[in-house]
């Protein structure tokens, strides 16, 4: 019985990374920027590029979840041509996406009995869905069954490290994800705060560098700590229109692991919202959650 793969552009597959997958279906998300509301993903009219000069000239934007009419569009081709579902979904930690595809999904099966709708909560984000996603779509392509892939996904969900910085508090301040006395402070003193993604899905602080150089630093210190080597090689890292900063990256970690199999992706609009130009990530196997 076959099956295609659903993600959503919170995933931050670029084009660039998409165009070796076509297998792979994303499913589109509303941004409003400045006041105008845009489709970023496929059919969409939001350019990468676009939306970062316009953040840069101090336009704000937020987003909206993807509705159960959307996901009924996205999924009923698929059933109607007698294939099942399986759709890696951004972390429930951080929206409903989640909740609102199963419930679309538990709608669609009264209509479609004989077909399979799996919904996979990744508890990732950004670039560290995309990872996963990446993941799957490789043993998707060895034949790997729905089930399988689905219970494998599920089991090294959580082996999927997020460490990120941002380069700016505006736009977290402005999403309601710091204060207003937060982000003047941390302004004020250059704090480039390390996050990551916990076992819950959810976004934390765990650190608070001064400067660039040493956000960086401490990022690749959680890599030299908990990298494991025995999960894969793959290495994705994520940035906000700053190609050079992720370069540099790049070579940081080919340093300590050469074997590493980078892949640099642009950080979407969808995530961009709320983190602003500058924002680095890096994505890897590991113990160190």
């Amino acid at each position: 019985m076959s099956y295609q793969i659903f993600s959503d552009v919170t995933s931050d597959l670029d084009e660039a990374i998409l165009a070796r997958y076509p297998e792979l279906h994303m499913i589109p998300m509303n941004v409003n920027l400045g006041g105008e509301d845009y489709l970023y993903g496929p059919g969409g009219n939001l350019d990468i590029k676009d939306f970062y000069a316009a953040q840069r000239n101090g336009k704000y934007a937020s987003t909206s979840q993807i509705t159960p009419f959307s996901f009924h569009e996205q999924f009923e081709p698929v059933l109607n041509a007698g294939e099942d579902i399986l759709y890696l979904c951004f972390s429930s930690g951080l929206s409903n996406t989640y909740s609102t595809a199963k419930l679309t999904a538990d709608e669609l099966a009264e209509d479609y009995p004989d077909r399979k709708i799996v919904v996979v909560d990744t508890l990732c984000a950004a670039v560290g869905e995309g990872f996963l996603v990446l993941e799957a779509l490789n043993r998707y392509r060895d034949g790997w069954s729905i089930d399988d892939l689905a219970s494998w996904v599920t089991e090294h969900r959580l082996d999927v490290c997020h460490w990120f910085t941002v380069d700016t508090l505006d736009h977290l301040y402005h999403g309601g994800r710091v204060s207003k006395a937060s982000a003047t402070v941390g302004t004020l003193l250059n704090i480039k705060p390390l996050l990551h993604v916990d076992a819950e899905g959810k976004l934390e602080v765990t650190a608070k560098p001064r400067g660039r150089k040493q956000a960086m630093k401490l990022q690749l210190d959680k890599m030299k700590q908990g990298l494991r080597k025995d999960l894969g090689n793959l290495v994705v890292i994520g940035h906000g229109d700053c190609l050079d900063v992720a370069e540099a990256m790049k070579a940081a970690v080919l340093e300590i692991f050469p074997e590493a199999e980078i892949e640099l992706a642009y950080i979407g609009p969808v995530i961009g919202a709320h983190t602003g130009p500058g924002m680095l990530a890096l994505i890897f196997w590991g113990d160190v959650r």
